[in-house]
């Protein structure tokens, strides 16, 4: 089979504002669909953030107000005429977002795309930076905001064998994710079970280390790695492995916060050995043991 680079292939963003000046952006593919806004229902001892609920071809789904929730601003009633609701689909959950005003949709290739710098704190909501005429464009972690808002009472539990268990503590592990929330799940589901890991913030990072690790002889046998990431994205970062002879053994497994289907060719393409919608911690765990027994071959 022949492998395919993604590195000519854009990502679309949709632009938008929460404040007056700076300029945000989500990628296309976790956005369903935009409405004008449209009066909500209030929900009873819902988050301070949840503006309410509201009908949209015959779903009821919960409104946000995004200034707010990022720590800007509320969207003041005045504003409401004309704002518009982004009706997102990530992390499983599809829940709408208010924003103050739709910019334009760009093509941007994730290359371009800068990881934030490390100093901004721990509940940061930016995973990636980029520039577009001039302006800067802050890519926002709607993982974190959904994990702040609906918190869950523990999706990282699994059930796993003795057996299992020492099957994957005797396997070298890496995890690659942009989103913190994200790390920190993943990082969680891992801990539980006493299973050693490395994790890294992005694909070139990740790269960096899967390669000293060879040198070192003590090679990365176990990749799960996020698909929409700054400079390196997870498909890339899979070609990037397979295209090295050295590392091209690992076992690959890419997620995504799409909960629509993924693209399971394109995955295929770029020698990915399984493509899994994140977040849930049982089927990670059973990719990852097959991962751990493939290895083990």
């Amino acid at each position: 089979m022949t492998l395919k680079s993604t590195s000519s292939q854009s990502q679309g963003l949709l632009l938008f504002k929460l404040t007056q000046l700076q300029d945000f952006a989500l990628g296309t593919l976790k956005i369903q669909e935009i409405f004008p806004y449209q009066n909500l229902t209030k929900i009873p001892q819902s988050d301070a953030n949840v503006l309410g609920a509201a009908n949209f071809r015959g779903k009821t789904i919960t409104v946000i107000d995004m200034a707010a929730a990022v720590g800007y601003p509320p969207i003041s009633d005045e504003e409401k005429a004309s704002s518009v609701i982004l009706i997102t689909d990530c992390s499983r959950m599809t829940v709408g977002f208010l924003v103050r005003k739709i910019e334009r949709i760009i093509e941007c290739n994730w290359k371009n795309i800068e990881p934030p710098v490390n100093n901004l704190g721990r509940n940061t909501y930016i995973t990636g930076i980029t520039r577009f005429e001039g302006k800067l464009i802050q890519l926002l972690d709607i993982e974190l905001l959904l994990a702040q808002i609906f918190p869950d009472t523990d999706d990282t539990a699994v059930e796993i064998t003795g057996v299992q268990k020492g099957l994957l503590q005797s396997t070298h592990i890496l995890l690659v994710d942009d989103s913190a929330v994200a790390r920190r799940q993943l990082q969680t589901a891992l801990t539980k079970i006493d299973v050693p890991f490395k994790v890294c913030s992005n694909g070139n990072d990740a790269l960096a280390v899967m390669k000293e690790c060879e040198k070192k002889g003590n090679p990365i046998n176990l990749l799960v790695s996020d698909i929409e990431m700054p400079g390196l994205d997870g498909y890339e970062l899979a070609f990037e492995v397979r295209d090295n002879a050295k590392i091209a053994d690992t076992y690959i497994i890419l997620h995504s916060s799409l909960s629509s289907a993924m693209s399971i060719t394109r995955a295929t393409e770029v020698g990915a050995n399984e493509a899994l919608t994140k977040f849930e911690a049982q089927v990670l765990i059973n990719a990852m043991l097959r991962g751990a027994k493939h290895t083990q071959v």
